[in-house]
């Protein structure tokens, strides 16, 4: 060996692995990572802090020496153990193999594991002799359990599509379907090789539905439980309901994801009741009335298009607002308050009118009708409001009361009462309002109309069958401008206008109707008034003058004419003292002043001055005139010439004591039934029968005043005595006999015989059955004879005691009259027959 062999020449350069060996400890602490050194037999040379740290241990450079690594316990990334002399550091040693990024666990003394990422070179000599290896290895635990949440988290998504519950799949930009899971494909009966691949339209059975599926999609737009009709494999129809959404990639539509869940069997079961709401949801929106639903907070949550209409906006921002946000400030508070209350459940329902605020700054007035739903708990769920426009009602109004200025307002809120039915005109639905309309709560079934009876507007009977709504239904189309009368149960009638609307499905066919009926009692009222007013101040024979707060003239009629010979040009704008007397002016203050305080002067007798200087004697009446505020803007003033009421008084004084010397006779009479009758029946029964029976002669009574006392006619007395207990008198009561009038004594006793008789007919005979009549005839002789008889009724049994009715009608008649009464029980019906005398 050679000197050069045996000493290596000091200059020469370091290989890798001595100057790492040999290099000062702060080297390898300088490297950002996990370093150690292994020698050409493997055992450990050299580590960093880092190195130890992640081993959670230090291991030991001398005796005993470890080799490989300084973990204490080395694992493949699944888990198997995998030994120190196997490990990659063993493997760079053995054949110089670089190891690049690979995984290996270590486990710590404590237990504790970490996923390194380890990077291994072998380190040689300037010959290429392998004189030991560096590894450098970090800590990738953190990365590797997001990996594993990943890798996760797509298998959860994966099993999600594939083994979902819900029908799912995947539709390209172009239609094609390009996936599709398990419940997809059970749902429709296809294999996956006959279903992925085809365009989705073949599988749609309405061709209208999927192309508005797809346009809306590829627009965007999401669509949430679209109903649609899938054709299955064995060629039944699979009713779905479709939630899909799109995908796009810069701007490009790429596909969508679609949810499609199988309803058949839902809508086979619920078809009735999904008829059902379609019709109601036909009747929403075909309301002429505005219907929404509010929340807790009065946030719209639904509004239909007469809601719209009238607030002036769109269905988009109304349901963007509270409905206080368009309510007039001058009438939220009340609003508030009325609903907060309505919330809590203090009341259920309530009703307002208030104004409302259009976008264009007009103000709308409403009616305002709200009322509560509420879940089983009784918790609120929602308030439905309906609205009425009552803006041209109101503007009448306001007009009506600055022309006639003392005239109460005529027109009120009109409640809406809406109901609807079948095809067939059978009523399904109807609200609050028709009930009170109605008087009643009407049966679901029932046939045509809400109402307990119908007449036309001349009194007519009107049979629910041939009512507007079943007019509308069978010639299926709307019903327009007729008007009804609607009788309650209690006997009060309403005037009405019926809107009877035909409703039908998507295809045109038929499903029911809806009607509103609106009522217009007050109107017919205020036209009748109206009509009564201007008839009165036009024709009255009365002065009827007004003036204002100042004393000047602002109205003069014809009778104001008449009486103070000035035309109306000539005193209208001047002051009431042109027909004032000059030594009464002073009269004048003081009446303006009590007016001024809302004061009524009543038949105040003064004189005033004619236009030709003459004096006149006149009863004043005077009252103030206020405007819709209620102040006094003026007064009305009515002036009569006392000579001619002198004289009226003085011929109704007349016919006032002639009066009161008959009234005192009926008094008597009076009194005489009613101690029959308590001392006969002592109870509530027969209070009842003597009030009916104290009516009758009430109704007689009035009857012989209309005719002053002269007499009265048979047959209009036997209508009176009959139409009030008996429908359709006209069909029921048949009456004959020629023209005859009765003195006023027998014509008092036999109204009283008939209230008996048509009411025991009414309770027990021929008016309990439908096919019963009633036969009236008279004939007239030396005396009258009238035969009452009653046919088609229930079989008749004779009474076994008289009650005071019987004998009223066999003893006490007989008496008044001065004649023969006779009162049989026949089984085919009862037959009364009187005679009586004519004078």
């Amino acid at each position: 060996m050679s000197n050069v062999e045996e000493f290596p020449f000091t200059g020469r350069q370091l290989s890798e692995y001595d100057a790492l060996v040999t290099a000062a400890p702060s080297v390898l602490e300088a490297i950002p990572g996990a370093v150690y050194i292994c020698d050409h037999e493997g055992w450990l040379v050299r580590y960093n802090m880092e190195a130890s740290r992640l081993w959670g241990r230090p291991p030991s450079l001398e005796a005993p020496r470890e080799q490989f690594c300084g973990s204490h316990r080395l694992l493949l990334p699944d888990g198997t153990p995998l030994a120190h002399a196997e490990c990659p550091m063993a493997e760079a040693i053995r054949t110089g193999t670089t190891t690049r990024n690979a995984e290996v666990m270590i486990e710590r003394p404590d237990g504790t594991r970490i996923t390194a990422l380890v990077n291994i070179r072998p380190l040689k000599d300037h010959r290429g002799n392998i004189q030991g290896a560096i590894n450098c290895f970090q800590d990738v635990s953190k990365h590797k359990e997001v990996e594993e949440e990943v890798r996760r988290k797509s298998r959860d998504l994966e099993d999600f599509f594939e083994n979902g519950a819900i029908g799912l799949h995947i539709v390209s930009g172009t239609g094609i379907i390009l996936r599709a899971n398990k419940a997809e494909l059970k749902l429709l009966g296809y294999a996956s090789e006959e279903y992925v691949g085809r365009h989705i339209a073949e599988f749609h059975a309405d061709a209208p539905v999927i192309g508005d599926i797809l346009q809306r999609l590829s627009c965007g737009e999401e669509l949430d439980r679209y109903p649609a009709r899938l054709r299955a494999k064995d060629g039944s129809f699979k009713h779905v309901l479709i939630t899909s959404n799109s995908r796009f990639e810069d701007g490009q539509f790429i596909n969508t994801r679609c949810f499609t869940t199988d309803v058949t069997n839902l809508y086979h079961s619920e078809n009735a009741r999904r008829e059902s709401e379609e019709r109601l949801a036909a009747t929403y929106q075909a309301a002429t009335i505005g219907i929404a639903e509010a929340d807790a907070e009065g946030r719209l949550l639904r509004v239909n298009d007469a809601f719209c209409a009238m607030l002036g906006r769109s269905r988009e921002q109304l349901l963007e607002m509270t409905f206080f946000d368009y309510t007039h400030a001058d009438d939220r508070e009340e609003e508030v308050r009325s609903y907060a209350r309505q919330v809590k459940g203090e009341i259920e329902s309530y009703t307002v009118r208030k104004r409302a605020m259009k976008p264009d700054g007009t103000t709308v007035y409403l009616d305002v009708y709200s009322s509560s739903v509420r879940d089983r708990g009784g918790a609120f769920r929602y308030g439905v409001r309906v609205l009425l426009d009552v803006t041209e009602h109101k503007r009448m109004d306001d007009r009506l009361r600055e022309s006639e200025r003392h005239m109460r307002d005529l027109l009120e809120a009109l409640p809406a009462a809406v109901y609807t039915t079948d095809a067939e005109g059978r009523i399904t639905f109807f609200n609050r309002a028709a009930i009170e309309m109605a008087g009643r709560v009407p049966e679901i079934g029932e046939k045509w109309c809400v109402t307990w009876r119908l007449y036309k507007p001349d009194g007519t009977y009107l049979p629910h069958e041939q009512c507007p709504m079943a007019l509308a239904l069978k010639e299926n189309r709307p019903v327009r401008g007729e008007e009804a009368v609607a009788e309650r149960p209690d006997g009060t009638r309403i005037p009405f206008i019926p809107y009877p609307t035909p409703l039908h499905d998507v295809d045109g066919k038929l499903l029911g109707a809806i009607n509103m009926l609106v009522d217009i009692s007050d109107r017919k009222r205020a036209e009748a008034y109206a009509e009564r007013l201007a008839s009165i101040v036009k024709h009255s024979d009365d002065a009827i003058i007004s003036k204002d707060t100042h004393g000047i003239i602002q109205t003069w009629n014809a009778g104001a004419e008449r009486l103070f010979g000035y035309l109306a040009e000539e005193v209208v704008g001047q002051p009431i003292y042109i027909l004032i007397p000059p030594d009464r002016h002073d009269e004048e203050p003081g009446i303006l002043d009590r007016i001024r305080r809302g004061e009524h002067i009543d038949h105040y007798e003064t004189v005033r001055m004619r236009k030709d200087g003459s004096l006149i004697d006149v009863s004043l009446t005077v009252s103030p005139l206020k405007d819709a505020r209620g102040r006094v803007v003026g007064a009305s003033k009515i002036a009569r010439d006392v000579t001619e009421r002198r004289r009226n008084e003085e011929r109704r004084q007349l016919l006032v004591n002639e009066l009161n010397h008959r009234v005192k006779n009926t008094l008597a009479t009076v009194q005489s039934l009613a101690a029959q009758t308590f001392r006969v029946e002592n109870d509530a029964t027969a209070l009842r029968r003597f009030e009916g029976r104290l009516v009758a002669l009430a109704r007689a009574h009035d009857l012989l005043t209309r005719e002053s006392w002269e007499g009265a006619d048979l047959r209009e007395l036997l209508r009176e005595a009959v139409s009030p207990i008996c429908v359709e008198p006209e069909q029921r009561v048949e009456l004959s006999g020629p023209p005859f009038r009765l003195r006023p004594k027998l014509a008092l006793a036999l109204s009283m015989a008939f209230h008996e008789l048509c009411t025991n007919a009414a309770k027990y005979g021929a008016l309990t059955t439908d096919e019963g009549r009633i036969k009236i005839h008279w004939d007239i002789g030396d005396h009258v004879h009238i035969r009452w008889q009653e046919l088609g009724g229930p079989r008749v049994e004779a009474p076994t005691r008289r009650g005071f009715g019987s004998r009223l009608l066999e003893r006490a008649l007989s008496r008044e009259v001065g004649g023969t009464v006779h009162l049989a029980f026949e089984p085919a019906g009862v037959i009364f027959e009187v005679e009586a005398p004519l004078i």
